[in-house]
């Protein structure tokens, strides 16, 4: 029996080309979630309304009820105890933790990984240290599988797991890798998307840039700069991610800028609005 379509290239002239232009989604007027271009903003008088600019008040909504969320995550769980290496572990100390979270940032140079995967890791690190103690042996072991689980969220195209053991110049096997990502992942319960430093600190350096008199991207590379130093300190636990971030912009600010005002107007709208 003859298909409709063996019928319709049956009937088709032979001189006609059997290629059809594809259409681009974009073309596609009727889709029920396409998405406009918004005219582009000519005046750029600086209006700031919940830490947004004119230029972005269109995803205002959207923005706050995001932060506003991270916010809640941040205050309310997946926040490490302040004071773990004291009352939780035995071998651990500052100087170790100190010295894992450096050689995870170079762990992270040399696979070109994101920032965001490494606060995402030391995150991963001090959230399973203030549950279960950790022996020293295995504290590298810890800060390499955690580091595994931060890629797999956080990377398009994360290492593989052979990889991470070759880092530790295969001082642990795979086995020993993906049964410590196991036991981390069981301690943590699962929930690995908790906002860090970082997660902040994106949106506080464009809002902190308005009417900027230096590079934007030199003032964004001192406040990451800034940002993962603070990974360092043991102390820094103790304040919620969200207030070393505006931190950050504030100390950021007064070094490439120290004629002025560090803290401006618009910076207690888009970051002080957040503490409310």
């Amino acid at each position: 029996m003859e298909s409709r379509a063996a019928k319709r290239r049956a009937n088709q002239p032979q001189n006609e080309p059997l290629t059809k232009r594809r259409v681009v989604l974009g073309e596609l007027s009727n889709l029920p979630n396409l998405i406009v271009p918004q005219p582009a903003v000519t005046d750029k008088t600086l209006t700031v309304h919940n830490g947004v600019s004119a230029e972005s008040n269109v995803n205002a909504p959207i923005v706050s009820d995001i932060y506003n969320y991270l916010r809640t995550i941040e205050m309310e769980k997946r926040r490490p105890m302040v004071d773990y290496i004291e009352n939780v572990q035995k071998e651990v100390t500052t100087i170790m933790r100190a010295i894992l979270v450096d050689w995870i940032v170079e762990v992270a140079e040399e696979y070109k990984l994101l920032s965001d995967t490494i606060f995402l890791s030391v995150s991963y690190i001090d959230r399973v240290l203030s549950i279960n103690p950790v022996s020293k042996p295995r504290l590298q072991l810890l800060g390499i599988s955690s580091m595994f689980i931060a890629s797999k969220y956080e990377e398009i195209s994360p290492p593989h797991v052979e990889e991470f053991c070759f880092i530790t110049d295969n001082t642990y096997d795979k086995a020993e890798v993906v049964s410590m990502e196991a036991d981390i992942l069981k301690a943590l319960n699962f929930e690995l998307g908790n906002p860090t430093v970082k997660t902040f600190l994106r949106r506080f350096t464009g809002i902190a840039c308005e009417n900027k008199k230096a590079s934007s991207l030199q003032f964004e590379f001192m406040s990451y700069y800034l940002a993962e130093l603070s990974l360092l300190e043991y102390c820094c636990l103790k304040f919620l991610p969200s207030l070393v971030a505006a931190s950050v912009v504030f100390l950021a600010r007064f070094i490439i800028w120290p004629d002025l005002q560090p803290w401006v107007r618009i910076c207690c709208w888009g970051v002080i609005n957040l503490f409310l």
